[in-house]
Order: structure tokens, then C-alpha cells, then sequence
């Protein structure tokens, strides 16, 4: 199974990115990260849908989209481990995770994604998400395998 972050923004280098790199470079399944950024000094709900189009271009053809949202279901790690395997199970060659800009996502980003997820109640920068998705990813690959790295 391949997994794709597309994200908004762009890494800079510092401690964020090398948390993402972290966790990344742990994972055996192939993660790639897309990141888009829209030039333009849009604002609003223009910029949301101009993301949601840079978002969207970053997604493989026929991936389940997961869009990080503030209203998703929150998983346990256990419980998102079993969602990503299912997916495995179910032969799913391509997961895309989107992660959106300061102003969230827009309406048709949330209408197409075939699930919505939220890493909890608090508000979370974009850039940090990344690498909180990343832990998330190896942690569920590591109970998938009954690695020690998850201890219940």
C-alpha cells in the first residue's frame, strides 16, 4: 500500500520537518508528501477552493482520500491501525492523506473524501500535522506487525 500526505505549505527545514522526516524514513510503507501552495493572495473561501484544486491534483488516481478535519472521527491508534489494514485487506493500492491551510478545507474537499479524520479536539498547525501523521502511520504499520514500538 502507498500513502501520500498532500498537505498545503511548505516545510522550511527545523524541528518540524525533521520530526516528519523522523517518522518517514521509520515507515516501510512508501509515504510520499505533496506540497501545495497557492501564490496567489487569495482569501478566504477562494483560497480554500484554490487549495482544494492544488490538493486534489496531488492525489493518485483512485486513492481513498482521508481528509484531516477538526469535526473527523477521531481514532485510537489501535482503531486507525485496523482501518489502514482493512484497507490493505481490501486491496487498496493508494491512501492519500489531506491535510488543509489555515482556513481548513473547503466544502467539495470534505463531499469527496471517503473518510474524515480528526487527530483531536485541539487546533493543530499544518506543518505539524504532517509529522503527527507520520508517528500515527509507523504506529499503525507497528501494531499491524506486532512490532514493540505500540505498547498497549
Amino acid at each position: 500500500m502507498r500513502l501520500t500526505i498532500a498537505s498545503v505549505g511548505k516545510f522550511r527545514g527545523g524541528p518540524l520537518e525533521a520530526l516528519y522526516a523522523e517518522y518517514a524514513g521509520r515507515l516501510v510503507w512508501p509515504l510520499t508528501l505533496r506540497e501545495v501552495e497557492e501564490k496567489k493572495p487569495l482569501k478566504g473561501e477562494q483560497l480554500k477552493i484554490r487549495e482544494a484544486e492544488l490538493l486534489m491534483k496531488a492525489v493518485p488516481k483512485g486513492a481513498k482520500i482521508i481528509a484531516l478535519h477538526e469535526r473527523g472521527k477521531e481514532y485510537g491508534s489501535v482503531e486507525f491501525s485496523k482501518l489502514l489494514g482493512n484497507f490493505a485487506d481490501d486491496g487498496i493500492q493508494d491512501v492519500a492523506f489531506l491535510i488543509g491551510g489555515a482556513d481548513g478545507h473547503s466544502k467539495t474537499t470534505l463531499q469527496e473524501a471517503d473518510h474524515l479524520i480528526s487527530l483531536g479536539k485541539m487546533t493543530w498547525p499544518h506543518l505539524m500535522v504532517r509529522g503527527l501523521l507520520a508517528e500515527q502511520l509507523y504506529r499503525a504499520y507497528s501494531i499491524l506487525t506486532k512490532h514493540p514500538y505500540h505498547r498497549v
